[in-house]
């Protein structure tokens, strides 16, 4: 199997060391194969495709790192054409910004794939919503 090298942060390498111990995985090798194989299927739901989406995406980061909120800005007016709403709020030691977003899969997972790219972005969630299946039964 071919090796990659990958830098990170020390303390997210103490995290998946940490993770790696309490898991009772083999080593940081088998975590890391198996965070890319759930990031690169992320997007993978056929029952999206072709879907008008409503998203709902929450980005945290650290207060007062002014580079990584004007990338989100930039990033907010990029997509400017998709983004319904935008809030931006301190909570704690953290800002957080919030979007919703409306488009098909292409464009919500193109967004959130450009918000997590952003150094020192701690964190970036979302929800989605096929806006075609809103109020209907699911199929049993």
């Amino acid at each position: 199997m071919p090796v990659v090298s990958v830098s990170m942060p020390d303390e997210l390498i103490d995290r998946l060391d940490s993770h790696a111990a309490a898991h009772d995985y083999t080593g940081r090798s088998e975590v890391v194969r198996e965070s890319t194989r759930a990031l690169l299927t992320e997007f993978d739901d056929e029952r999206l495709e072709g879907e008008t989406l409503a998203g709902v995406v929450t980005v945290c980061y650290d207060f007062g790192t002014q580079r990584v909120e004007r990338r989100v800005t930039e990033l907010r007016h990029e997509h400017d054409s998709h983004i319904a709403s935008n809030d931006h709020s301190h909570v704690a030691e953290y800002c957080l910004d919030l979007f919703v977003i409306e488009g098909d899969l292409e464009v919500v997972s193109g967004f959130v794939g450009k918000l997590r790219a952003i150094e020192d972005v701690e964190t970036v969630d979302y929800t989605l919503v096929a806006l075609d299946s809103v109020g209907q039964l699911p199929d049993v």
